[in-house]
């Protein structure tokens, strides 16, 4: 788990490791925030940025550990 007090708003992030058969694993990321006042309306374009980032972030963890 990870909290933050920077940025935008307070948000934590938490990770959870799932081990689906020996070769696979499934990895969860959850991202929670309670943004207020402007923040919660900067909030509605914040979220898909911030989707699209941790896309391009797990697809590149994935190269790495998928590299033989």
């Amino acid at each position: 788990m990870m909290k933050t007090a920077n940025g935008p708003f307070p948000m934590e992030t938490i990770y959870t490791w799932q081990s689906i058969d020996e070769n696979h694993t499934r990895m969860t990321l959850r991202n929670i925030g309670n943004p207020n006042g402007f923040n919660k309306i900067m909030s509605l374009f914040i979220a898909p940025m911030m989707r699209k980032a941790n896309m391009k972030d797990l697809k590149k963890i994935k190269s790495i550990l998928e590299q033989e």
